[in-house]
């Protein structure tokens, strides 16, 4: 597992896949979450542009990511 640091949230799922690598592209990780291939704090999320906050665990393709905030 590894931390995501965000500066501001809320952030937007399928954004984060695409800027982490985890999707190759915007259009990719669209159709794996469409795909019921993600899970958001351990339920499978199919909403693409799904809200995501400081502690909210992400997990795909065998790696799970957690989010946080830095402080300001």
């Amino acid at each position: 597992m590894r931390e995501i640091e965000m500066t501001s949230e809320p952030l937007v799922l399928f954004q984060i896949l695409k800027f982490e690598s985890i999707a190759s592209s915007g259009g990719e990780a669209k159709m794996m979450i469409a795909d019921g291939l993600v899970k958001v704090n351990g339920e499978v999320e199919t909403r693409k542009r799904k809200k995501i906050y400081n502690g909210d665990t992400i997990e795909c393709n065998g790696q799970i990511v957690t989010m946080r905030l830095l402080d300001k």
